[in-house]
């Protein structure tokens, strides 16, 4: 992966030789990338008041300062680093005491590809944010708005013992903030799994029961949405079009003849294709308000007004925190891209032209307008013949079709 400009990356491990380690096999990036190596949380806090890092890579068990503790103390201290732990054995606690102070985490031994994608990946996308203040409010996100009532109806069922699995991970299905926070989780290296994620309910049934517990519980990754914070913002209505988005995509997939995982990417990517405005919307509500009730809803506008305050739109957003999170590129392409998919070149039908479609059919059932889809792109892909069954699989979707 080519990089457009030269990188600072700290690499933090009390065992000598894995440092050694880590500097063999990074030296391919020499040229891309300013390495230092240090051997404690202590000196690597010293070294980020000295030095302005893009990326701190820690083992997560250490004397005097585990990994945990340093990633809380860069985060708090330095938010605009991306955090990554790299451990080789932790406990179930551990893990999820790393859930919100760290942004993926790696198991040792780690191959070689997957350090050097995960390292040169997380460098990339933080060119997507060109504002350094937003990068520092994405980078210290450690949740994001839930719906208060699912977020009590799976509270209660975690300790309701006839509650299965499966039903629970059906309630995180309903809510986009505890799908985004689940599949951060299943997706680490820590679960080994030999493909990703792109289901909650798949999620819940690998993470089990007595993580769900503590991560729903003991820990603040999920809040509950503040509606005071937000005039213009309901929380209810950006969920039920996040559903309708996600399961038009699925049926549109469905209707190309996409396998399984191809359904399962335009499910999900439709479901999360608006994050980034949970992300704002929580964080920066004095801004993001009045932005959201200038645009009254149109796409185009709201994108100007977001890019205008921010240096980015809610597309951003969400597909940067998304990708920090080491979701599937293929999830991260369709959030940022969803308005203007043509920044990507048109291949084949993927997830990012279901959740494209998907949110321009409903947002002409949402407001009488008819000018969502962008017609080029439609046509550079030759789908101009497809629209019609487009529409008939919304009207089944929507149950208007009898």
């Amino acid at each position: 992966m080519s990089l457009p400009a030269v990188r600072n990356v700290l690499f933090v491990d009390d065992e000598q030789d894995v440092l050694r380690g880590i500097r063999r096999l990074m030296r391919e990036y020499r040229n891309d990338w300013n390495m230092d190596f240090v051997s404690s949380g202590a000196e690597a806090l010293e070294s980020l008041q000295q030095k302005s890092y893009d990326v701190v890579v820690s083992d997560m068990r250490m004397p005097g300062m585990n990994g945990v503790e340093l990633m809380h103390e860069v985060q708090q201290q330095h938010p605009s680093v991306v955090r990554i732990v790299l451990s080789g054995d932790a406990d179930r606690d551990s893990v999820i005491n790393s859930v919100e102070s760290t942004h993926q985490y790696l198991s040792k031994p780690c191959d070689p590809d997957v350090l050097k994608s995960t390292v040169a990946r997380a460098c990339a996308l933080r060119d997507l944010l060109n504002s350094d203040s937003l990068k520092q409010v994405v980078c210290r996100i450690s949740s994001i708005p839930s719906l208060p009532s699912i977020y009590c109806e799976v509270a209660a069922a975690i300790k309701d013992p006839e509650a299965s699995i499966e039903s629970i991970g059906k309630l995180i299905e309903q809510d986009v903030a505890m799908t985004a926070q689940l599949l951060k989780l299943v997706n680490s290296a820590y679960f080994g799994l030999p493909r990703p994620v792109s289901s909650a309910s798949q999620a819940a049934s690998v993470i089990g029961l007595e993580m769900i517990k503590s991560l729903v519980l003991s820990l603040g990754v999920f809040s509950q949405f503040d509606s005071q914070l937000a005039d213009g913002f309901c929380l209810n209505s950006f969920q039920s079009h996040s559903q309708e988005v996600a399961r038009l995509a699925r049926q549109i997939a469905q209707a190309e003849g996409a396998d399984k995982n191809r359904m399962s990417e335009s499910y999900l990517s439709g479901f999360l294709h608006d994050v980034g405005k949970l992300i704002l919307i929580e964080n920066l509500p004095d801004e993001y308000g009045p932005i959201l009730q200038h645009s009254s809803g149109e796409p185009s506008v709201l994108d100007e007004l977001e890019i205008e305050s921010f240096g980015a739109s809610h597309a951003d957003v969400g597909a940067y925190l998304l990708g920090l999170w080491g979701l599937p590129r293929s999830i991260v392409e369709a959030v940022a891209f969803h308005h203007c998919p043509l920044q990507l070149p048109v291949d084949e039908f993927n997830a990012l032209t279901a959740v494209h479609v998907a949110n321009a059919l409903v947002k002409e059932t949402e407001t009488g307008a008819s000018d969502y889809l962008d017609m080029q792109y439609i046509s550079i892909g030759n789908w101009q013949p497809r629209l019609d069954e487009w529409r008939r699989q919304q009207m089944i979707e929507t149950g208007a079709g009898g």
